[in-house]
């Protein structure tokens, strides 16, 4: 690894993959897979360090990444929820981000508004890592293209689809990432569902420079010489309500067997950033088969996510 354009993220926030150009994408992404490679060593390279994890929403494998990654290089990761302190309540989140930033070394949120996220970086003065807001999820981004390398090599040219909910953080995080890495992606979803187009006004550009094919159609044969099929939950959280209008809306696109053979593909990929209704956006049949890779993409949250601190992180 180039030491010196490591430095260069020094300090920096991560809230959204549009913030950073391909070149530190792929800095992170290169990172990620020589800390994956060191797995069983134990370096303490955030000893003396302390992380605040911000949640308003449940979480698995964000936390479990997250405090794993943080702790077992010797930092002191600290689990926040709306119940423990008085974010955005009784207190501003400017505030709390101006007490936080005094305290902690980062700060990890994970919760609704990306405006919540973009103040804690804006008055915290520490390095704040989005753990997941409605609008966008870059770590779990970076996982999946970090599990995209694994089975196929760089993934400029690969071809991902996405099936399901085009407007989703996932799909939104997925589009940017692809379009700045030169990934063909390809998003299938029915019109209602596609994603904004402001964000795919701000993405062709940057694809057409990185020669990413940018698609969003309802064809389902968009699946066509796929890599990789992925999918999401029908319903994210916070829409609950909307159970039985997305089941029905988004039942012809589930990911089921037929539809990974639709890609004419043998070694295509499947992915899913979990968990997972098994039944409703993916059959069992796919995602506990052999062609699923989303327990490696699960693990790689947390090698991705340490090396985004550790790159971020003030030495």
């Amino acid at each position: 690894m180039n030491t010196q354009k490591l430095a260069s993220l020094e300090g920096k926030s991560l809230l959204t993959w549009l913030d950073f150009t391909s070149e530190e994408i792929r800095l992170f992404l290169d990172f990620s897979k020589q800390v994956k490679s060191e797995k069983n060593e134990r370096k303490e390279r955030f000893k003396g360090k302390t992380l605040a994890m911000l949640f308003e929403k449940r979480s698995t494998r964000t936390r479990c990444a997250f405090e794993t990654a943080f702790g077992e290089e010797g930092g002191h990761p600290v689990f926040l929820s709306t119940d423990d302190i008085q974010l955005g309540a009784k207190e501003s989140v400017e505030d709390t981000a101006r007490v936080l930033g005094r305290m902690f070394s980062a700060i990890q949120f994970r919760g609704f508004k990306q405006s919540t996220v973009k103040t804690l970086a804006d008055y915290s003065g520490v390095p704040v890592y989005n753990g997941l807001t409605d609008l966008f999820h870059p770590t779990q981004a970076l996982a999946d293209i970090l599990t995209l390398e694994e089975n196929f090599g760089n993934c400029q040219g690969k071809k991902l689809v996405f099936a399901g909910d085009g407007r989703n953080n996932v799909a939104r995080s997925l589009l940017v990432i692809c379009s700045k890495l030169g990934v063909n992606f390809s998003i299938i979803t029915p019109p209602a569902l596609a994603p904004d187009a402001e964000l795919l006004a701000q993405c062709d550009p940057i694809a057409k420079t990185y020669g990413a094919n940018i698609r969003v159609s309802s064809d389902l044969n968009e699946v066509i010489g796929a890599n990789a099929v992925y999918t999401d939950v029908w319903v994210s959280m916070g829409e609950e309500s909307k159970r039985v209008e997305r089941r029905t809306l988004l039942l012809p696109y589930q990911v089921n067997q037929n539809l990974m053979d639709r890609t004419g593909r043998k070694d295509t990929i499947f992915l899913h950033c979990l968990p997972a209704v098994k039944g409703e956006e993916v059959t069992t049949e796919v995602i506990d088969g052999p062609q699923s890779r989303a327990w490696d993409e699960a693990e790689n949250r947390k090698w991705t996510i340490k090396a985004i601190m550790l790159a971020t992180l003030p030495k």
